[in-house]
C-alpha cells in the first residue's frame, strides 16, 4: 500500500504539474535551505482580487523578504483539493496551508495522518460534538479566523449612513455559516445607526461555485438596486465583480471585500471590508521558520488589525467627515468591548 501512494503521489505531481502550469495555477520555488510551504488555493483561484490574491501576496512577501520557498497549487475541481494537499504533505513541506474553509476537514484528517508536518488553515471551521462543545484542531495545525462580524458592522453602519434610502444590500456567495457572520455584523451596523432600515441579503448559491459566478451576483445587485436600495456590500469572491458591474450600468455603490477593491470599479466603490489574510498566512509561515509555530486558535479582529475598512484619498469624497467620524468612534467602541457584535444571523 505504501508503494502504491508513493507512485500515486508521483503521478499526481506530474497531473498537476500539466494541469496547473499552463494556466499559472502551480508556481514552484527552488528549494534553497529556506522554509518549504506549499498553499493550495481556495475556489476562484488567483486573480479573484479578494480573497485568494490576498493569501497569494502573504505567501509571496515570505518568499521576498524571509527566504521561503513556497509552491501554489490551485485545484481545478474540487476533489482536487484533498490530493493538493496530500501531494505537499507527502513531500515532508514544513507548512502546507490550506485557503478556505473548506478544507477544514481534509487538513483535520491529513494532520493526524503526518503529525511532523505544520498545517495551517484560513477560515478553519472548527467542528462541536453531540453535547456542542467546540472540538479544536489537532496539535499540529494552525486555524487561522477572522471576527469578519466586526469589520463588517462598520461598514454595514458607513452604508446606512451615506446611502440616502431605508433599503441597504448585502450579496453573499456560497449560503454557509462563514458567510453569515459578514451578513450578521453588516445588518447590526446599519440597525444600529438606522434602526428603521432594511436590509435585502440575498446568496448566490449553495455550493462553493458560488464564489465564483459574476453573472449571478449582477442579477442580484441589479434586482436590489431597482427596489430602491442604493448600497450592497458584497462577500461573494468574485462573484462579487457581477455586483460592481451592477453598481457601474446604475451609477449606484458597492462595498467590497477581503482586499481593498477600489480598482474594480472607481467612483462606485464606497469602501472594502478588509481581511488580513496576508498577514495570516504570512504569520504562520514565520512562525514555522522561526520554529515557534504552534497549534491551536488564531483570531483576527479590529483590535490585532486583522479586520477593516478602506479609507484613503479615492474614497474620501464618497464619505463625509461626519460619517468617517461616526464610524471611527464605532471601531474603538468595538474594541473597547462596549458594543458586542454578533457572529450569527
Amino acid at each position: 500500500m505504501r508503494k502504491l501512494l508513493i507512485v500515486a503521489a508521483a503521478l499526481l505531481a506530474v497531473h498537476v504539474t500539466l494541469l496547473f502550469a499552463g494556466r499559472g495555477g502551480l508556481v514552484s520555488a527552488a528549494r534553497t535551505g529556506g522554509t518549504n510551504v506549499g498553499v493550495v488555493l481556495d475556489v476562484g483561484g488567483r486573480g479573484d482580487k479578494s480573497f485568494n490574491d490576498g493569501a497569494y501576496a502573504g505567501a509571496d512577501s515570505a518568499t521576498r523578504t524571509i527566504g521561503a520557498n513556497v509552491r501554489f497549487i490551485e485545484p481545478g475541481e474540487g476533489s482536487d483539493r484533498e490530493a493538493g494537499l496530500r501531494l505537499l504533505a507527502a513531500e515532508k513541506m514544513d507548512l502546507v496551508i490550506g485557503v478556505g474553509f473548506i478544507f477544514s476537514d481534509d487538513i483535520t484528517n491529513l494532520a493526524k495522518e503526518y503529525p511532523a508536518v505544520s498545517f495551517a488553515c484560513v477560515d478553519y471551521a472548527l467542528a462541536v460534538d453531540d453535547k456542542g462543545n467546540v472540538i479544536p484542531p489537532p496539535p499540529n495545525v494552525a486555524a487561522l479566523k477572522f471576527r469578519e462580524e466586526e469589520g463588517s458592522f462598520l461598514v454595514g453602519a458607513m452604508a446606512a449612513l451615506v446611502g440616502k434610502s431605508k433599503k441597504i444590500g448585502f450579496v453573499g456567495g456560497m449560503d454557509i455559516p462563514l458567510i453569515h457572520k459578514f451578513e450578521a455584523g453588516y445588518r447590526a451596523g446599519v440597525k444600529y445607526v438606522c434602526p428603521d432600515c432594511e436590509v435585502i441579503a440575498q446568496y448566490a448559491g449553495v455550493t462553493p461555485d458560488a464564489f465564483k459566478n459574476p453573472g449571478k451576483g449582477k442579477e442580484l445587485a441589479l434586482s436590489q438596486y431597482s427596489s430602491g436600495v442604493n448600497v450592497i456590500f458584497h462577500a461573494s469572491g468574485s462573484t462579487g465583480q457581477g455586483v460592481f458591474e451592477a453598481a457601474r450600468v446604475t451609477n449606484k455603490l458597492a462595498i467590497g471585500v477581503d482586499a481593498d477593491q477600489n480598482d474594480e470599479a472607481p467612483g462606485h466603490i464606497l469602501t472594502s471590508m478588509v481581511k488580513g489574510v496576508n498577514a495570516a498566512v504570512f504569520d504562520a509561515i514565520q512562525r514555522v521558520q522561526s520554529k515557534t509555530f504552534k497549534g491551536g486558535i488564531y483570531s483576527f479582529g479590529l483590535k490585532e488589525g486583522g479586520v477593516g475598512y478602506i479609507y484613503d484619498s479615492r474614497n474620501k469624497p464618497l464619505i463625509p467627515d461626519s460619517v468617517h467620524a461616526r464610524v471611527e468612534q464605532l471601531k474603538q467602541e468595538i474594541i473597547a468591548g462596549r458594543i458586542k457584535v454578533p457572529s450569527t444571523r
